[in-house]
């Protein structure tokens, strides 16, 4: 079992990642005070898939609250149906909730947390690769709008989170695969010696290593958990993070959610090593060799169908990471070395968007 630390002083905690880890819920339970009431917040399918797994021996009995699969009930009237499930089941404030499930069930359940009775404890326990090299950690918590993803969001830190590398045994290649984008992403902008390691252990990590496994999620969680530590609410340092963000969430939202996450992310990356390489800060070599990285563990290369570049420019432009009207962008100057910049025009963008241009 592997342990990571969150450094937040009164609101550090631990995560656990391992076969099998399942089992110290009850004991991440069991060492907060005052717990009278337990839920579970899943969607369908990992609720049919897992959990009994996760129920068994938990103590108090969990309240298990549902939701349908996908980024469209990543909602605010999602939450508002939750919320009322809350306050017929008289969830009061010593409850814990447990956000059971992939980024979505940790974003939901993560703002329901937040929110009821203006926030009370959580738990994540991530069923997803993605959801446990990223999104469970850092307390990030949202919804999306019809305008834009992640618009309306509260940060609130879980208390533990829980990383049973068992549950991803039923992930789809594609969806495993997604989760490998943020590995990537954390090893571009932060890590060379953990860029090398893909490279020399893709068949490995393709082929779901349980020790690889362990190892690649354990060291995402302490390349995140050491930025988050420094900067909890995004002021300056964590911006890092949204490297091939920028570019995702306008694919996602434009796509109507088509694509994967970490598979929107994969294109954002390829697109803003782009516009890195057009002001001659990452060299061709290296922005070639995380392509055919991202290409090796089965993230695609081009959009599944044409956009206009004017509408991702506008798409771009309604994100929660612009700033005093200007879209910013994390570029790669050299691997490790991840830049801001707010400079990025719309003609740059058309330009660099020819990198994922499906073959017509």
């Amino acid at each position: 079992m592997r342990t990571v630390r969150v450094d937040l002083g009164d609101r550090t905690y631990q995560i656990h990642v391992g076969p099998g880890a399942r089992r110290g819920v009850q004991n991440g339970v069991d060492q907060l005070d005052d717990v009278r009431q337990l839920v579970v917040i899943a969607d369908k399918t990992v609720a049919g898939l897992h959990l009994k797994r996760l129920i068994t021996d938990l103590r108090p009995e969990p309240l298990v609250l549902t939701f349908q699969p996908g980024e469209k009930s990543k909602s605010l009237p999602t939450v508002e149906r939750l919320c009322d499930q809350l306050a017929e089941a008289g969830i009061e404030r010593n409850a814990v909730i447990i956000a059971f499930g992939g980024g979505v069930a940790g974003d939901l359940a993560g703002f329901v947390a937040a929110t009821w009775l203006r926030g009370v404890r959580f738990i994540q326990v991530p069923t997803t690769l993605l959801a446990a090299v990223d999104a469970s950690v850092g307390g990030k918590t949202g919804v999306n709008l019809a305008r834009g993803k992640n618009l309306v969001g509260a940060f609130h830190q879980p208390q533990t989170v829980i990383i049973d590398t068992e549950f991803l045994e039923t992930l789809s290649a594609r969806d495993y695969a997604a989760g490998l984008a943020e590995s990537v992403k954390h090893a571009v902008i932060r890590d060379s010696v953990f860029l090398d390691w893909h490279e020399e252990n893709v068949e490995r990590i393709v082929a779901r290593d349980a020790d690889a496994l362990s190892d690649l999620i354990a060291r995402n969680c302490e390349i995140k958990a050491a930025v988050v530590a420094q900067d909890e609410r995004e002021a300056g340092l964590r911006a890092i993070l949204n490297h091939g963000h920028t570019i995702g969430h306008a694919l996602e939202h434009l796509l109507s959610y088509e694509l994967r996450h970490g598979e929107c992310v994969a294109l954002g990356m390829l697109v803003e090593n782009e516009l890195a390489c057009a002001r001659n800060w990452l060299g061709r070599a290296e922005a070639e060799r995380i392509r055919a990285l991202l290409a090796r563990l089965g993230l695609p290369a081009t959009l599944p169908r044409p956009l206009q570049a004017e509408e991702i420019c506008t798409a771009c432009r309604v994100d929660k990471k612009v700033r005093v009207g200007a879209v910013n962008f994390i570029l790669m100057p050299e691997v490790g070395m991840p830049r801001r910049v707010a400079d990025v025009t719309d003609a740059d963008i058309a330009s660099a968007l020819a990198v994922i241009e499906p073959a017509s």
